[in-house]
């Protein structure tokens, strides 16, 4: 078989396309191409390649690094005690404790919070002053409670003897101060010009989580912030009693220790103030703008201890009363016989009291007029 440019040209014939030079460089050309790609290849990974099925990626080099190793131990050095490496073996493990001592490396549980400063109040109010623990904060709802409370059990005299609060009142250290003081500087002269000593303090309320006079949906009451007390009365050493809304206690008594608390405290609050407290007398320290203190007690009189069923007698020397003429037309009577006649009905006719008593059987008492009070 023989071949020739001429019979190439015969059988493979371009016919215009492309001669068969361009064939020989074109596939020359595409060959540089698939040999480059393959070498791009190697040195990327494809991102569709995700078994890596490609040509491995050429690593570079690895150079041994040279690691120094520790200076030899002196022939001078002393020797390490043989049990060191016991007591490290026995030692547990942070993830694993002794069972002799399980709570040695437990983490730390959560640190209690800081033990809360004394306020300057509680720091003043000592025991040669008030028997007053602490007691820890009061969370309620709606606000009620407070901080820096206390349980004042007895206020000390300086005399040094105790008046007992019954019962305990939990209050502010600033309420409870206050008491004190009220005590300590005010009932004591008190008690002494009747001739005794404060032995009690009648304690009506004082913390109690609530409303106004206990009205659904009033505002917070001062005892629900335990700032207030409502007293009755004070007991003195010789059995007497100071009833503070008392009527047969002395006026006078009752004026001292009205001018005393409204001196001392924000809110007094007594008979006549509202029905709520005719019984007991309340105190607190609300504060309000500008100082704003409100005084509110009527120190009644004493009640009379008989009251009056009859008038009193008229007197001898009092003037005649006029008799006043009767509507009635009188019959005509001889003119020297109208004298006696008239003497005679007026010694016949009854008086009043005997008029009443002839016609209900009993005499009704007069009563007298009394003013509704609020």
């Amino acid at each position: 078989m023989t071949f020739s440019l001429p019979d190439f040209r015969r059988k493979w014939s371009c016919r215009g396309y492309m001669s068969a030079g361009a064939a020989i460089v074109t596939a020359a050309l595409g060959l540089s191409l698939v040999l480059v790609d393959r070498a791009e290849a190697r040195r990327q990974t494809s991102p569709l390649d995700i078994f890596g099925i490609a040509a491995p990626r050429p690593r570079p080099a690895v150079h041994s690094a040279r690691i120094p190793l520790p200076r030899p131990r002196p022939e001078e050095a002393p020797k390490a005690p043989e049990a060191a490496p016991a007591e490290v073996e026995d030692k547990p493990s942070r993830d694993r404790p002794s069972p002799d001592k399980p709570e040695a490396d437990k983490p730390a549980e959560a640190a209690a919070p800081p033990e809360k400063q004394a306020s300057a109040c509680r720091l003043a109010l000592t025991e040669e002053i008030a028997i007053a623990p602490s007691i820890p904060d009061i969370r309620g709802p709606g606000a009620c409670g407070g901080e820096d409370l206390v349980r004042l059990e007895a206020v000390v005299l300086p005399d040094k003897r105790k008046v007992t609060v019954k019962p305990a009142a939990i209050l502010r250290c600033t309420m409870a101060s206050a008491i004190a003081d009220w005590l300590r500087k005010d009932m004591v002269p008190l008690a002494s010009s009747l001739g005794s000593t404060i032995s009690d303090l009648d304690n009506f309320d004082s913390f109690e989580c609530r409303g106004r006079n206990r009205v659904a949906g009033a505002l917070l009451s001062e005892h629900g912030k335990a700032n207030a007390i409502d007293v009755r009365a004070i007991k003195l050493a010789n059995g007497q009693s100071i009833g503070l809304t008392d009527r047969t206690m002395p006026r006078d008594v009752r004026e001292r220790v009205l001018h005393s608390v409204c001196a001392r405290f924000s809110t007094v609050l007594g008979p006549g103030s509202d029905w709520y407290h005719e019984d007991h007398i309340h105190l607190d320290l609300a504060q309000r703008r500008n100082g704003y203190r409100i005084c509110q007690w009527n120190v009644w009189d004493p009640l009379p201890q008989v009251a009056p069923l009859l008038p009193a007698e008229r007197p001898e020397e009092a003037p005649p009363r006029e008799v006043a003429a009767k509507p009635e037309a009188k019959p005509e009577v001889k003119p020297d016989a109208r004298e006696g006649d008239d003497e005679e009905a007026a010694e016949k006719a009854p008086a009043p009291a005997e008029k009443s008593a002839a016609k209900g059987g009993k005499s009704r008492p007069h009563k007298p007029a009394t003013k509704k009070r609020r």
